[in-house]
């Protein structure tokens, strides 16, 4: 073989047989080299939408594929559901980042946004017999670059979009590890949607074969479509496709880096059960908000869409000195959360820079970093002197929505009514009921 003619084949973008000198036979879409990358090998997509390097020298003989030949890898869409739909409906998609809403770009191998309704129709058909989208580019970050100032942003378009069409679904298309942080800001600064406000997420992406980026979308769209008009979450709820779950916006956690059903519903059970494949949607509690006894005029009232970035989330940890308080005061934070140990305790020493935090207008809550179980400041002499030194308890709320509740408490409201705001139950972010399993049994239908 020709050295130049090696070489136009192995070029980014040619599909190509491969044979090695070992007499192994691979067929596939040459990639992209990354910069990092050894230049003596190249990168091959195979038809089960893996990735392996071949060294150049180890290469025999190449040959380009053509037409039939070529096989296109996709990322896994379920069989079309057979559930009769109804026309009409609107879905309006509003992406911030992440996987979830992206294509593959075969030219580099890599993934690339998609930033029209007809690419994602497009890439996953199955859409179509949802509903009638639209779509549009918000922002384009990392989730772990979210912020409180970009929670501003995306209320303040969900409440445009809202009011402009009451009745249109708003999927919000996220990366993963802040997820649950942007649930819990949409579900305290809207409040009382008119429609179904749903996030969703991909843990691997488009260009794996195990990517859950377009079952998560379908789950999310039929979701959007038949659910209560409050914000959730919907993810896979097992590591298969069989169903996805839809959690509540301020009870859900991330539990796993990498694993397709990472989120859950903690000490609480998820809103519904989704099933792509036939389209059913089982209901699991009955304190949900019906969109059928929603007063859509309630979208026209001044918002509350704003939220502090003077709020501190800290985890305690044995030999943490109170002088960590005294510095965040000093720094002007308004607000802080912390997680406590067992039922909500911190070491006697921090106590008095706690007692001074409050006295100097910091608002000083109180969570619990076992998740699961509740704050209880009665049982224990330190529960006892925190409350005394003004720390409020809260319950079963989760760290990082009491975290966002609190910035948004701050951000809307003043000192006094923010601390009155932190006890009231407002997006179901308090649990009456407590769940205590991590994989509960009723998720596969065992209860």
């Amino acid at each position: 073989m020709a050295e130049n003619r090696k070489a136009d084949l192995l070029s980014p973008g040619n599909f190509v047989r491969i044979f090695t000198k070992s007499g192994m036979v691979l067929e596939g879409l040459i990639l992209q080299r990354y910069e990092i990358f050894d230049p003596d090998y190249i990168t091959l997509k195979l038809d089960n939408g893996y990735n392996i390097g071949i060294r150049i020298e180890n290469i025999s003989r190449i040959e380009e594929l053509h037409g039939a030949e070529r096989r296109h890898t996709v990322e896994f869409v379920p069989e079309s559901f057979q559930a009769e739909v109804k026309k009409g409906k609107r879905i309006h998609i509003l992406a911030t980042g992440g996987t979830i809403a992206s294509k593959i770009d075969y030219l580099t191998g890599g993934v690339t946004p998609i930033l029209k309704t007809e690419e994602l129709l497009e890439v996953i058909p199955e859409l179509r017999s949802i509903a009638d989208f639209s779509s549009e580019v918000l922002m384009s970050i990392f989730s772990e670059n979210m912020n409180p100032a970009r929670w501003e942003n995306i209320s303040k378009r969900v409440y445009e979009l809202l009011r402009e069409e009451p009745d249109r679904s708003i999927l919000i298309t996220h990366g993963t590890d802040t997820l649950g942080y942007t649930a819990a800001a949409l579900s305290f600064s809207i409040g009382s949607p008119s429609s179904p406000i749903v996030l969703l997420g991909s843990q691997r992406s488009s260009d794996r074969p195990s990517s859950d980026s377009a079952f998560n979308l379908i789950a999310a769209s039929l979701y959007a479509k038949e659910g209560p008009c409050e914000v959730a979450v919907v993810m896979h709820g097992e590591s298969g496709d069989s169903y996805a779950l839809a959690h509540r916006g301020t009870r859900v956690r991330k539990m796993h880096s990498s694993r397709r059903d990472a989120f859950q519903s903690i000490s609480s059970i998820p809103i519904a059960k989704i099933e792509p494949r036939s389209g059913k949607i089982t209901f699991l509690r009955d304190d949900v908000r019906k969109c059928d006894s929603v007063d859509k005029g309630k979208m026209n009232e001044e918002p509350k869409l704003k939220f502090s970035d003077k709020i501190f989330l800290l985890k305690f940890f044995p030999g943490m000195p109170g002088d960590v308080i005294d510095f965040l005061v000093e720094k002007g934070f308004k607000g802080i959360v912390i997680e406590g140990t067992g039922l909500g305790h911190v070491s006697e020493n921090v106590i008095e820079s706690i007692r001074n935090a409050v006295e100097r207008g910091t608002i000083v809550t109180m969570t619990t970093q076992c998740l699961f179980g509740s704050v209880n400041l009665n049982v224990y002499s330190t529960g006892r002197l925190l409350q005394k030194a003004g720390v409020i308890g809260l319950g079963n709320m989760l760290p990082e929505t009491a975290y966002v509740k609190l910035s948004w408490a701050l951000g809307n409201f003043g000192e006094e009514e923010a601390r009155n705001i932190m006890l009231r139950n407002i997006a179901g972010e308090y649990e009456e009921r407590e769940l205590m399993s991590f994989y509960p049994r009723w998720y596969h239908g065992e209860v």
